[in-house]
């Protein structure tokens, strides 16, 4: 067992230490030069798309599809998690102050990334016995059409389910039940239990009770941290240019940083920064693209513009509040880490209730995650075994969820890291020659043109296939598996 941990933590260093900082922000990189950023110029009709459909009580979801509001929520469901409140934490501990600046830099790249990955989930999305459906695996398939596109594809769709629907909610359990016995005293296994049973009832509602619960669920539990952050940032206010300071010197500066963070450099600042944030965020790992597929829009990049706006609300406005918060209180020089950081900080302005509240958004994070990383999951199944593997599927991940609550085995979650790590190789593979076909949507779109691209497999120049912008629509076909 020794020797498997230390080999998956030795993958994990050179996976999210080095491989995947420049992977995902050379991949970030590329999309806003390509798209001409594409995050700044409509980053308005983002923000107009997502707060003027905000609703409680949408339109019901069916076989056809989701609204843009509640793709976008089901896929920040998953986004927003417990890494919001120890990501940023951690990030902070290990690398300093300056670490948040970096992750502000990760997620502006990332909002060009998410925004091809939902633009192209739209394009390639398909049904399968009936249902909208789409990701990382049609797309793959749409450009690889040989074996080496089964393979990738199959690789990806392992990747995630083990990440996510297993090992990844088991870790979002144990989050669970490790805050509320601290907070309340309440044995973990009672709380994995409860979890696991509304969990279950959701799961075999399928998608349409997932997006259900979502559009109501993340709203409100955004809304619970925000208006307790913000409680914080203004009872500590005299700190808060201070706190700005910090972030945007501590990023370039390589000196030692005093306060709880020894020997904090540039270089822990970017690691940190960078790999936390693309882990909270998702951005280019091939996750959130699955809730994007089934909106029900009239252009692929419709979209691409609400995408983008799931890592804003992920990184520049929880993430950044986490990291306001702590920097104002002081929490830094206590020597805490992650969670605990979290709420040491909540608990020196909200004494004793600052537990509780922490242990409540908690709950919300990791339960909305623990909801759109089934469901991710379970498109991966389908897509794999078909309709008949989603039950036992479904009992699997009810299994893993109590599991989880109360037992913390360090393998489990070295080995999420890892395939979370895993799946990002075969959606960038999939993503990045299929970015010549994200450029002309953006540019038809731009143009007011919502015609259907036709898009077929031929080499040519950078797009890797050719996208014929005049071309008339053209019905989609069957998922082959």
């Amino acid at each position: 067992m020794e020797w498997i941990m230390e080999v998956v933590d030795l993958v994990n260093t050179f996976l999210w230490d080095f491989a995947l900082l420049f992977l995902l922000c050379g991949t970030g990189i590329y999309f806003t030069v390509r798209l001409r950023f594409v995050q700044v110029r409509k980053f308005g009709a983002g923000m107009k798309a997502v707060f003027g459909s905000i609703r409680l009580r949408g339109e019901k979801a069916n076989q056809d599809g989701m609204s843009s509001f509640q793709s976008l929520t089901t896929a920040v469901a998953a986004q927003v998690g417990t890494g919001n409140i120890a990501g940023a934490a951690t990030a902070i501990a290990a690398g300093g102050p300056g670490a948040i600046f970096w992750m502000w830099v990760s997620a502006f790249f990332g909002m060009a990334t998410i925004f091809a990955e939902a633009t192209l989930a739209q394009q390639f999305k398909t049904r399968v016995e009936g249902e909208v459906t789409g990701g990382p695996v049609y797309y793959i398939r749409a450009f690889f059409t040989g074996r080496f596109g089964r393979f990738l594809a199959g690789f990806f769709s392992v990747a995630i389910i083990a990440a996510l629907g297993f090992m990844g909610n088991m870790v979002q359990s144990n989050s669970i039940g490790v805050s509320f016995e601290s907070a309340f005293g309440v044995p973990p296994l009672a709380v994995g239990i409860a979890v696991a049973l509304v969990a279950a009832f959701i799961f075999l509602g399928g998608a349409q009770r997932v997006s259900a619960v979502t559009e109501k669920l993340v709203p409100l539990m955004a809304l619970l941290y925000v208006a307790g952050s913000l409680v914080i940032l203004a009872v500590n206010w005299r700190h808060i240019l201070t706190a700005f300071e910090q972030i945007f010197v501590l990023a370039f500066s390589p000196q030692a940083i005093a306060g709880g963070v020894v020997g904090a450099t540039v270089q822990k600042a970017i690691r940190y920064g960078v790999a936390r944030g693309l882990f909270s965020n998702e951005a280019g790992m091939g996750s959130t693209p699955h809730a994007h597929a089934r909106a029900k829009v009239k252009h692929p990049c419709e979209q691409g513009v609400v995408a983008m706006i799931g890592v804003f609300i992920d990184t520049f406005v929880v993430l950044t509040l986490t990291a306001l918060v702590i920097l104002t209180t002081g929490a830094l020089s206590s020597g805490k880490d992650g969670a605990e950081l979290a709420q040491h900080a909540f608990n020196s302005v909200f004494g004793s209730f600052g537990n509780g509240f922490i242990a409540v958004c908690m709950l919300f994070f990791a339960f909305s995650t623990i909801i759109g990383w089934y469901f991710f999951g379970e498109v991966n199944v389908r897509h794999l075994f078909g309709k008949k593997a989603v039950k036992p599927y479904a009992a699997l991940v009810v299994l893993c969820i109590v599991l989880g609550s109360v037992l913390k085995v360090q393998l489990v979650w070295d080995l999420s890291d890892l395939f979370n790590g895993l799946m990002v190789v075969p959606n960038l593979i999939g993503l990045l020659p299929l970015s010549g076909v994200v450029a002309v949507l953006c540019r038809r779109y731009e143009k007011g043109n919502l015609s259907p691209l036709q898009w077929s497999r031929r080499p040519r120049g950078r797009a890797g296939g050719q996208a014929d912008e005049s071309a008339a629509p053209q019905e989609g076909t069957e998922a082959d598996g």
